[in-house]
């Protein structure tokens, strides 16, 4: 059996991975547009690197008439804590010689002014009541704070009343490289990368098999596959299109693109302030707008990186063009898009206004959020990467969604959030789906409970012994310690 995977991003690396190790027998190949692995949303840059566990981004627990909802942050962090179970085992088995390389600690905080003082505190007790964040510290003392996130308090008076959260075991991880060491093990396993390769249309063949029809280095190439799985960030909604599936009408992207300000600092800079802060959207402005303060570690260099600052450009990803979003749209996309305009005209009025947003504007937020930092660093305007919304049914989508073939043989990936941090949990239960025969081999069971030890979510989430034995097994290996050492 073929299996062709369209996209060399944390998604399609993490899927070709899976699929080796517990069918080594398979035939995987890998077809990527740009040069190499990990070179677009997965690039270290072109995302905030959170190690999305629900630590502290304040979207994760909505509040309605004063109750709050935590159901979506436990889930979120049991399938990242699935994730570091296959990180770990990727170093354990030296596919990574050294974690540092891609994931560092970094203290998780939520910092919130006067007006949300109540609701953070009510989160913290909801939340550290489960075991998954009884390690959350909650405080309104300026110099407890300070001792957290100094970087932010340093300007502010201390008349100010605030409180905020913080998790010491948070971390900072750069996908960009975890996609490199991921396509390096998965070439040494037997998957074929072909990279420079765009995917211009995929169909059934008269004997049910995937044809891909793609251009390699300016030449026509065509491809055959009897799995074809497509993890191509906003590059999945055209194939989509054109694959003819019945469910491919009810799906439409809405682009999203963002931009942060960077600023580079020394080690001993970065011990200072060696954290991520995130703290409230402000009235109307949508949840992708939550501003943070990160620290960020790409290749042993250290940086700051604050925002996002939101823009509406109509592109898939980034490198392509205008162009290639119109081609990707249908009549019936329409009324989709603009029932979203309807619908959603704030979120629409947000986007265009940031687009239109200059450095000035998003020195003077910065400012807002950690005073006196704009004239700290050499800061400067840098462009993240484009994220591609699900709308569905003509309902606009913040999360990710799996589709599936009803033949089990096409299946892709659509939307953002959390998305890199939950990469392994949600591969594996693509794979489940697609290949289920796989999972009914014990060599396979085998493989499975060695790189995942607990993959199941409810256990995790229900049974605090093993959840803890799984947590600090694995954090030893990663690197991550209770102490913050």
């Amino acid at each position: 059996m073929k299996v062709v995977i369209i996209g060399a991003g944390i998604m399609g690396t993490t899927y070709a991975t899976l699929v080796k190790e517990l069918a080594p027998e398979l035939e995987v190949t890998v077809l990527e547009r740009l040069e190499r692995a990990g070179a677009g949303n997965s690039w270290v840059f072109n995302n905030a690197g959170t190690g999305h566990e629900a630590n502290c981004e304040l979207n994760y627990t909505p509040v309605d008439e004063e109750v709050i909802s935590v159901e979506k942050a436990l889930k979120i962090h049991a399938q990242f804590n699935v994730a570091k179970q296959f990180w770990a085992y990727l170093v354990e088995q030296g596919a990574i010689k050294d974690p540092a390389t891609f994931i560092n600690q970094t203290k998780h905080c939520t910092i919130v002014s006067e007006s949300a003082i109540e609701v953070l505190r009510l989160r913290y007790r909801e939340m550290s009541a489960h075991h998954f964040f009884e390690q959350m510290r909650f405080s309104e003392d300026f110099d407890e704070i300070q001792g957290w996130i100094p970087y932010l308090m340093e300007g502010r008076s201390r008349q100010e009343k605030m409180a905020a959260t913080v998790i010491e075991t948070g971390t900072d991880v750069n996908f960009g490289r975890l996609t490199e060491h991921l396509s390096a093990y998965a070439e040494s396993l037997g998957v074929q990368f072909e990279y420079g390769t765009h995917v211009k249309r995929v169909h059934r063949s008269p004997a049910g098999s995937w044809l891909i029809e793609a251009v390699h280095n300016g030449v026509a190439k065509q491809h055959k596959a009897d799995t074809l799985f497509v993890g191509a960030g906003g590059g999945a909604f055209p194939i989509l299109k054109k694959s003819h599936l019945p469910f491919s009408r009810r799906f439409t992207g809405f682009p999203v693109g963002g931009r942060f300000l960077q600023a580079p600092i020394t080690a001993e800079q970065a011990e200072h302030y060696r954290a991520k802060t995130y703290g409230k959207a402000k009235v109307g402005a949508p949840p992708m707008s939550v501003p943070h303060l990160d620290l960020r570690v790409a290749d042993g260099q250290h940086y700051l990186l604050f925002g996002p600052f939101a823009s509406f450009k109509p592109l898939l990803e980034k490198g392509r063009t205008l162009f290639d979003y119109l081609r990707a749209m249908r009549l019936h996309d329409i009324p989709g898009l603009l029932n979203v305009a309807r619908e959603h005209f704030p979120l629409v009025q947000y986007l265009v206004s940031e687009t239109f947003k200059g450095e000035k504007s998003m020195f003077e937020e910065l400012e807002t959020f950690a005073p006196g930092m704009s004239k700290r660093f050499d800061w400067k305007a840098v462009e993240a990467g484009q994220r591609v919304q699900i709308i569905k049914d003509g309902d606009l989508q913040m999360g990710t969604e799996i589709l599936v073939s009803s033949d089990k043989t096409y299946g892709t990936l659509l939307g953002a959030s959390p998305g890199a941090s939950v990469s392994p949990e949600v591969m594996l239960r693509a794979l489940e789906q697609m290949l289920p025969s796989v999972f009914t081999k014990e060599n396979a069971r085998e493989k499975l409970k060695t790189m995942f030890p607990e993959d199941n979510l409810e256990t995790l989430s229900t049974n605090a012994d093993r959840y803890r034995e799984i947590r600090d097994s694995v954090n030893k290996t990663l690197g991550i310690t209770q102490s913050g050492a």
